[in-house]
């Protein structure tokens, strides 16, 4: 299957609108006319997972956590990065991260969460408050379309609800005239012209309207391509941030602690909360997302689950007189993986698919004598 192709899956089941602003997603490494039988996912694309790679003949490595997630000067071997990426280069393995449009989408990671510990009227922790952006207009010869809309999608744009790849065009006439210095891919300099153009439009989300102009620069075969770029009015989609949700009766907060140490079999949590206090509303975030604090807070939830977090969370969370669970960010985020792997497999004909074997948490629990929980 050809590696463009299963972009668009995972696109489907990670929307690239769904992305933090901050975040890097998509395809990251690699050439999407390139033919793909047999890929890999994981929590995170280290060297010993890259050695796993090559040694088990794949083609793609879907990472959650990006690679080359902050500008890089140099690629080299001196550094870990460095020797990943020249590794996967010289095997010829593409790189693909979904990361947070994984977190957030409809069957992502905190939607596995939520629905893992039963919870009921499953909805975003943090609701998105801009679904649309703006719309990207661009006039684009009909040869050079397919390769605009291309460029566009996969720099971000074209995602309307679990939709992707769309876009509308029509058929219109363009004019022109440039001075003797221009180079016009249609006509002559100096003379007045007229030329058949597709008038097409995509919706794109604010965070991507830079990639995806600078992907239509690129594709497009005009000097100076006419490109409108329009805002949109707010629009709520349902989608989200994390999850909130009512779990099916109340617990105590060391029953619920129990009930995510075995469901996430997680050896070591940590927890902020009087152990026997009541808990029924719960807030979810994966990962490190002590930043959700609040919204859980505002949520109304009496307890916060998410993988890690700083000792100032910890305080705050006592201080709002929220239950606060670390359960660690590989138990929160690594299951997922696991589950892409599978989605993956069912969704892309002929291609082999499976989870890192390598992939290990990189954090150990070591046990002194006489030691005692305190939940």
């Amino acid at each position: 299957m050809q590696l463009a192709t299963i972009i668009d899956v995972l696109q489907e089941l990670a929307p690239p609108f769904l992305a933090e602003d901050w975040d890097n997603t998509g395809l990251l490494l690699g050439d999407p006319a390139r033919s793909v039988d047999r890929a890999l996912t994981c929590l995170t694309l280290t060297g010993d997972v890259a050695t796993e790679a090559v040694a088990a003949g794949v083609q793609l490595v879907v990472t959650h956590h990006p690679l080359l997630f902050k500008p890089v000067q140099k690629l080299t071997a001196a550094t870990p990065e460095g020797r990943t990426v020249l590794t996967l280069l010289q095997h010829g393995i593409a790189v693909y991260s979904p990361h947070t449009s994984w977190d957030n989408a409809p069957l992502g990671i905190n939607q596995q969460l939520a629905e893992l510990f039963e919870l009921n009227d499953i909805r975003p922790l943090r609701p998105r408050q801009s679904s649309l952006g703006c719309k990207i207009i661009v006039y684009v010869p009909e040869s050079a379309r397919a390769a605009v809309q291309e460029a566009l999608w996969n720099a971000g744009a074209g995602g309307i609800g679990d939709y992707t790849r769309c876009s509308f065009f029509g058929d219109g006439t363009g004019t022109f005239m440039g001075n003797a210095s221009t180079n016009p891919a249609v006509g002559v300099p100096g003379r007045f012209e007229e030329t058949p153009e597709v008038r097409l439009e995509v919706l794109c989300p604010a965070n991507r309207v830079a990639a995806a102009l600078a992907a239509v620069r690129q594709a497009h075969p005009y000097e100076v391509p006419a490109i409108d770029v329009v805002p949109l009015a707010e629009t709520p989609d349902g989608s989200g941030a994390g999850r909130v949700g009512e779990l099916p009766a109340a617990f105590s907060l060391s029953d619920f602690v129990a009930r995510v140490r075995e469901v996430l079999r997680a050896p070591m949590l940590q927890c902020v909360g009087d152990p026997i206090r009541r808990v029924q509303r719960v807030g979810i975030a994966c990962g490190a997302a002590a930043e959700y604090l609040r919204d859980a807070h505002w949520q109304g939830c009496d307890v916060f689950l998410t993988g890690e977090g700083r000792f100032h969370a910890a305080l705050e969370a006592r201080d709002l007189g929220l239950g606060l669970v670390l359960a660690g960010h590989y138990q929160t985020e690594r299951p997922a993986m696991e589950r892409l792997a599978e989605l993956l497999q069912e969704r892309c004909d002929g291609v082999e698919v499976r989870a890192s074997q390598v992939e290990r948490d990189p954090l150990e629990l070591l046990r002194v004598e006489g030691q005692k929980d305190r939940i």
